[in-house]
């Protein structure tokens, strides 16, 4: 059975890591072949001091560059549209995705649809979708992440909204993974701390959903491991002090390990998280944060072995799951995560319809068991009111 075996595996592109990186930007871009970059951010990120700048570069260098901000920090397929409308008016050849998740995934599917005749929704990562994209006309791009969490820029899609139904989709193609990255640290060190503490556990998160995965993906398993061992070590470091420059560096890390990783699987704790995120907006690191642990109590029976190798691998003695679980409760206590999703705006009376879309979520298909909508249902109530079971 084994000796038959056949799977797939894909890693990630060029990476410029370290603090001072951003000052490369232009001969990045000029690496690539980009003279008129279109820069993707969202709202929030347009004002902070590091995008006027990343301008300024670009503009000194000689570059045509233009900024569209109009991205809301869940990225939904109509500012995809405007976005991919604003790029082909401007002639641009090539997308800078900046940012946390928001800007990186809208950037990203900019850069897709700018060059396509066909609406987004036709390249939502089901069967092979993707094959309907001309992909000779899909943009480069060069992803800049300013948190550490998402992942994305290390990643070949794109989380949208569909304003029209409410619902998260994963925009796929193979050319949407960045042609290069920029992890530079400075650009994280004002992010605050209870940002720092959820998007540093969204990538915990990706980790612990990939190691979980059923599958054969061993390079993927190791780099799981160690990107929760970074999170573990340095992301308290982070929280409490968001100017070290070695901890935002690990952190930075971690989050592109947990996206490389996550090409094995994620599991239910995203499939819960996305339809709360499209429904109530929601701050994705967060409510990840706050599924985590009953996603984990759910799967114990099917992960216990896999959780006495991460105890032994986080030094957390030999008590296998429960010293894990024991571990990552306080670990999110410590950092002010929620308990429970009351915060998140979750109201009970739309529990069945949540768990519905969180049955369809294709992260579903990398939960270590498959799981009912009642089940899902289940998961909702006891994160509503704090009670793991």
């Amino acid at each position: 059975m084994f000796s038959s075996l056949k799977v797939n595996w894909n890693y990630p592109t060029a990476m410029y890591v370290g603090a001072g990186r951003v000052g490369e930007i232009a001969a990045i871009c000029a690496a690539f072949g980009i003279r008129r970059p279109l820069v993707v951010t969202d709202e929030g990120a347009a004002v902070l001091p590091f995008t006027p700048r990343i301008m300024d570069l670009l503009k000194e260098a000689g570059l045509e560059a233009a900024l569209f901000s109009q991205v809301p920090s869940n990225p939904t397929d109509a500012c995809v549209e405007a976005g991919a409308g604003f790029y082909r008016e401007g002639a641009h050849d090539g997308v800078i995705a900046l940012g946390g998740g928001s800007g990186l995934d809208a950037g990203k599917a900019i850069a897709l649809l700018a060059g396509q005749s066909r609406p987004l929704i036709d390249f939502e990562d089901v069967g092979d979708n993707y094959a309907r994209a001309n992909s000779a006309s899909i943009a480069p791009v060069i992803a800049v992440p300013t948190t550490a969490g998402t992942g994305s820029e290390v990643g070949r899609a794109s989380v949208i909204t569909f304003s029209a139904t409410h619902e998260k989709k994963i925009i796929f193609h193979p050319k949407m993974m960045p042609v290069a990255v920029i992890s530079d640290p400075e650009l994280t060190v004002g992010l605050p701390a209870q940002l720092t503490a959820a998007t540093g556990i969204d990538a915990f998160t990706h980790c612990f959903e990939a190691f979980c995965a059923p599958g054969y993906h061993p390079m993927a398993d190791g780099i799981a491991l160690e990107g929760m061992r970074l999170v573990k070590e340095w992301l308290p470091i982070a929280y409490e002090d968001g100017s070290h420059i070695e901890a935002r560096t690990h952190m930075l890390s971690a989050a592109s390990m947990g996206a490389t990783a996550f090409q094995k699987g994620l599991g239910a704790v995203h499939a819960l998280s996305h339809p709360v995120g499209a429904v109530y907006n929601a701050h994705h690191g967060l409510t990840n944060a706050i599924f985590l642990p009953y996603v984990m109590v759910k799967n114990g029976p099917v992960i216990e072995e896999k959780m006495v190798h991460l105890g032994s691998y986080l030094g957390l003695g030999s008590g296998g799951f429960e010293a894990v679980l024991d571990w990552i409760l306080a670990f999110r206590r410590s950092l002010g995560i929620p308990a429970g999703a009351s915060g998140l705006g979750l109201k009970r009376e739309n529990i069945a319809m949540l768990a519905e879309a969180a049955l369809q979520d294709p992260s579903m298909g990398g939960n270590p068991q498959p799981l009912s909508a009642a089940e899902l249902a289940e998961l909702y109530e006891r994160s509503l009111v704090a009670d793991l079971g």
